[in-house]
Formats: structure tokens, sequence, C-alpha cells
């Protein structure tokens, strides 16, 4: 699911923990809340070419870092006085450092933000609409897909359009299948057939140390799908209520407790001391589920020469989770009219196409993400842009860190058998609700 990297992406990217879920109380705490007040006003006038600032560009995804500098260079010739230092931080530290600094308004100047963190900033206060940079037709929402601008609307408040855009799909290492005797999947695979083909590796490949498939805390890239697979939900369409306790939701969860049940998959503790992402693009996974945004790290792992891509298997019905990271600016920033234009320069067509031509993501900007295709001539990475005619926003709320924490604590133990899947998501449905009507 910027998800998806979201995950990442994104992703997203992507779950949160207990630390950086406390860090945003603070953050909704020391706020000043916008909800129920007058819009923000768009400051924003374009910046002159003469314009001299150092700007700070706040970011997760070192793999995209290339495609940044490239842009940066493009950037240069148009503002050769603005000198931008991008920040790389790791996505399992980036929330909680950037949460830090909103609540001591010392964010970076730019930064990347994701759909389940953006209604807590734009809520507060901490980052600038966009809609001034709109009205001066300096950026067209209309050149991006509906579904992901509206992410990052609140209150019709415009604050950004998404950089980028990220589905799901399996991530094969057909070396991996070759070794182990095993077919690759047709397109149209089914979960009974992941789960018998992921089982089967595992137990041929076991001496070697390698797996099937894997399971894992990314909600983006493994139990959303799943749980919207089975027709379920996980945040209802009106906001207030969790889609955890119902059949549904139940039954999606429980695919990633049969297949480490199975062996089709390491163990959650494995799991937390080795991403999923990791074991794959170190060869010691045949199947994982990951967004688009690992296009990137495959092409520069040993793998990357053995490695295509099929859709999600299909439960009750065909769905992968869609999101899409944006660029926004801090309110607090001092030098807002020069983050306000690299913001404008990295949302048009040139730029964004200069991003799927090298590959890192799937630009968000339509007419743009061929490139994308191109960049790996040896996988089908077209998966990805044909899952959009199947796909479903990534869920989020205006506290989304909340109850993303309750997933942290509290999914671990279904996963891993201890503890019955029935009861874990009617516990966590009934405390996630109780957060939603809070909001």
């Amino acid at each position: 699911m910027s998800r998806p990297s979201s995950a990442p992406r994104r992703g997203v990217r992507r779950g949160l923990s207990v630390v950086s879920a406390a860090v945003g109380v603070a953050l909704v705490a020391a706020g000043c809340s916008s909800a129920g007040g007058p819009a923000p006003a768009a400051d924003y006038e374009a910046a002159p070419s003469d314009l001299s600032a150092s700007i700070t560009y706040g970011v997760w995804d070192q793999a995209q870092v290339a495609a940044i500098d490239a842009n940066l260079e493009g950037f240069a010739e148009l503002y050769p006085d603005i000198d931008v230092s991008v920040n790389v931080t790791p996505y399992a530290d980036y929330f909680t450092k950037l949460q830090t600094q909103a609540s001591s308004d010392s964010l970076p100047d730019l930064f990347w933000l994701n759909g389940p963190n953006f209604q807590l900033y734009a809520s507060n206060g901490k980052i600038e609409p966009v809609t001034g940079a709109v009205e001066a037709g300096d950026i067209d929402t209309g050149d991006y897909p509906e579904a992901l601008v509206d992410l990052y609307s609140l209150d019709d408040v415009q604050y950004g359009v998404p950089k980028d855009m990220d589905t799901i799909g399996v991530w094969v290492n057909e070396a991996l299948f070759e070794q182990a005797g095993v077919p690759l999947p047709e397109a149209d695979w089914t979960w009974d057939d992941f789960q018998e083909t992921a089982a089967t590796i595992s137990e041929a490949l076991a001496s070697e140390g390698a797996y099937g498939g894997a399971g894992g805390m990314d909600g983006q890239t493994t139990y959303y799908d799943t749980i919207f697979q089975a027709g379920g939900e996980v945040v209802a369409d009106d906001g207030t209520a969790s889609g955890y306790g119902t059949p549904e939701a139940e039954e999606g969860l429980q695919f990633w407790t049969d297949l480490i049940a199975s062996g089709g998959s390491p163990s959650i503790q494995q799991l937390t001391d080795t991403p999923a992402d990791q074991w794959f693009t170190s060869g010691k996974l045949a199947m994982y589920w990951g967004g688009s945004w690992l296009n990137a790290a495959v092409s520069d792992s040993p793998v990357s020469a053995t490695t295509d891509v099929l859709p999600l298997p299909a439960g009750e019905e065909q769905a992968t989770v869609i999101h899409g990271v944006s660029n926004v600016v801090a309110a607090s920033s001092e030098n807002k009219q020069a983050a306000q234009a690299l913001q404008v320069y990295l949302a048009s067509e040139e730029a964004q196409q200069q991003q799927g031509d090298l590959g890192a993501v799937i630009p968000a900007f339509t007419g743009t993400q061929q490139g994308f295709v191109d960049s790996a001539p040896d996988r089908d990475l077209q998966v990805f842009l044909d899952a959009v005619d199947y796909a479903v926003p990534l869920p989020v709320s205006k506290n989304a860190a909340a109850w993303n924490a309750l997933e942290n604590a509290d999914l671990p133990g279904a996963f891993s058998g201890d503890e019955p899947v029935a009861e874990v998501a009617s516990s966590l449905g009934e405390r996630m609700t109780a957060l939603l009507e809070k909001e």
C-alpha cells in the first residue's frame, strides 16, 4: 500500500510504532487545531528566479535519492541560488523525528508526508496549504489521480498533491522457484495457490534457510490487502468505526496466520528482526508482497536478474491498496517561498517524468508512468499500473497513528498463533472504534 519509500510506501512506508503514536498525541496537544475554524489563508507568491535561500528537504527512502538529485539539477537551472539539502531518515525513525520537530516548529522546509499522518499535521496547522499555487495555475490537481489528491485535502483545503503513487504486487525470485522445482504461478492465481506454493518452496529449501513467502506487520503490503480481498474494510466509510470485528476482516487476518503456521513464512519474530523486503533482496524469499517502490532496491540487489512481478492472488475479490506520498511545506519555514518553489517544481510534468524514467517510483502525474514500466524491461512492472483498476485507498483517519499502534501491539499475537484471530480482531475492532469516535 507510499505505502508504499509509500511504504511504503511507502511505504508505505508504513506501520507506526507506539512511540510515534505517543509523540503524535503530544503534537495534538501542542498544536493549534484548525478543525471547525476558518480555512487557512493561502500564503503564496511565485519565487523570482534570483531568489537566494538555503532549504532542507526531508525524505525517508535512500533508494530514491538518485532520482531526487536528478530533479534538483533541473530545479537548479531555474533557481541557481536556492541551495537544497536532502535529509534522509530511515522510515523506522522518520515520523518519530518528524513529530518531535513539529512540536518545536523545526520541521524541514519541505518534507514527505504520507496518508496516515497527513490529517494530524494539517489539523494542527503544521503544514502550508497548496491552494495558493493551485489558484496561481502553478499546480493543476487535475493532473493527478483524484483519490490521491483527495487524500491530502482536509476540510476542503488542499495541502499537497502526491509526488508518486504505489500499488502492491507479488515480487518473485524465479531462481528460488527453479531451485525448489516449483513452476511460477499464473497471473490469475488464488489465495490457495499462494499458500500451497509458499509451503512447498519453504519445505524444499529448508536446508538453505529460504522461505516461499512472508507475512509481517506492514498492513499496506499484507493484511489490509487481504481484508479488502475478503470483502472487508479497515475503517468504515463514515470514518467512525473499525471494520476489524467482522468475519471478512478475520478471514483477511487468518490468511497470514495460516501462512506462518504452515511454515510458508518466517515467524513474526524473525520478520521483526529482519523485515520481509530484506529477506527478498538477500535471496532468501521466493515471494514478497511488496509495493512498486521496491523496484529501485531490487535493481540494486543480488536478485535483480532473476526477479519478476505478479498480481496479488485473489480472495473473494481482487484488490490492492493504493497510496501516494506527498511533498508538503512546513508552515513554520523561514524560507517558505523557496520551499514552495521546490514543491511546485517537483509536482511538474518534467520532474515527474524524470522520476518515472529513473524507475524509483511510479510518478503520480498522469501520462508520465510509462518510463517507470520501461525502466526494468525484464520485469512486468505494468502489473502495478493495471492494479489501479481494482485498487482501494489506504485506510487513514485524523489520528491513524493511535490505531496503527493498536495493530502493531495486538496483531503479532494473532499471526504467531498465540492468540485466536477472532478474539484479537474483535478486541482490536472495539478499541479502534473508540478511538475513531473521539476524532
